[in-house]
């Protein structure tokens, strides 16, 4: 009866491991998606950021321009 008893309880907590291993690697694989959009979404403003500040030496130049006229 014990050996029955033991076999049982291996497969039970067998199954809580593959279970516990299973939750493990979708929240790894969430938070994998999550840091990748993260660092599109700073490359998006990195952009926007560069993009002002070209706008604004541009602007910078040609009110330069204009005085010197």
């Amino acid at each position: 009866m014990k050996p029955l008893f033991l076999a049982v309880a291996l497969v039970v907590l067998a199954g809580c491991g593959v279970e516990t291993a299973s939750t493990a690697a979708t929240a790894a694989s969430i938070k994998q998606r999550e840091m990748e959009e993260a660092k599109k979404t700073q490359e998006r403003a990195q952009q926007k950021i560069d993009q002002a500040t070209q706008l604004m030496q541009q602007r910078a130049q040609q009110s330069g321009n204009d005085g010197t006229h």
